[in-house]
C-alpha cells in the first residue's frame, strides 16, 4: 500500500454529488417522511472502503454543500455527517469484518445517533418535528445499505478506485 498512487478520485466526489442530488430528488408526500440519508450512506461507504481517502474534513465540505442546498443553518449537516464519518472511522477495523446484516445494523444505531443530533439542532432552531418519526430515514437507510454498498463496491472495482 505504500507504493499505491490515488486514482479515480474525481468517482468518489462524482457519487457524493450524486447523493446529494438524490437527496433533493422529489418524492411523493406519503414517502417524503422516510427519506434515506443518501449523502450518509455514500459517505459512509467511502469512508469505509477508503479511509485514507475520504475523513472528516471531506464529511464537512459534503455536509456544507448540504446545508446550502437544503437553505438551512449553515454547519447544520456538516455537524452531522462530520459526527457519523468520526462513528464509521472509529468502528472502522470492525465493521470491515461485520457480514453486511451487522453492517445494516451498526450503521441503523450510528444514522439514529445522528438523526436524534439533528433533533435536537432542530429544537434549538425551533423547528422541531412532533414525533420520534424523525428516526424512520435511519432505518430506511439501513436497509438500503446491502445495496449501496454492492452498487459502490462493484464501481470501485471496476474502475479501480484507491
Amino acid at each position: 500500500m505504500v507504493g499505491l498512487r490515488p486514482r479515480n478520485g474525481w468517482v468518489i466526489w462524482f457519487t457524493l454529488v450524486l447523493a446529494l442530488l438524490l437527496s433533493v430528488a422529489p418524492l411523493p408526500s406519503f414517502m417524503e417522511i422516510g427519506r434515506p440519508l443518501w449523502p450518509a450512506l455514500f459517505l459512509a461507504y467511502w469512508v469505509l472502503a477508503l479511509p485514507h481517502r475520504i475523513g472528516m474534513t471531506g464529511a464537512w465540505l459534503l455536509g456544507l454543500a448540504e446545508d446550502v442546498l437544503y437553505g438551512s443553518l449553515l454547519g447544520q449537516n456538516a455537524l452531522v455527517l462530520t459526527l457519523i464519518t468520526f462513528l464509521v472511522l472509529a468502528l472502522h477495523q470492525r465493521l470491515r469484518l461485520f457480514p453486511i446484516w451487522q453492517q445494516c445494523l451498526v450503521l441503523m444505531v450510528v444514522f439514529g445517533i445522528a438523526q436524534l443530533v439533528q433533533l435536537w439542532l432542530n429544537a434549538l432552531t425551533g423547528n422541531r418535528p412532533p414525533t420520534l418519526v424523525f428516526l424512520l430515514p435511519a432505518l430506511i437507510s439501513a436497509l438500503l445499505w446491502p445495496w449501496i454498498f454492492a452498487v459502490l463496491r462493484s464501481l470501485r472495482l471496476r474502475l479501480n478506485v484507491n
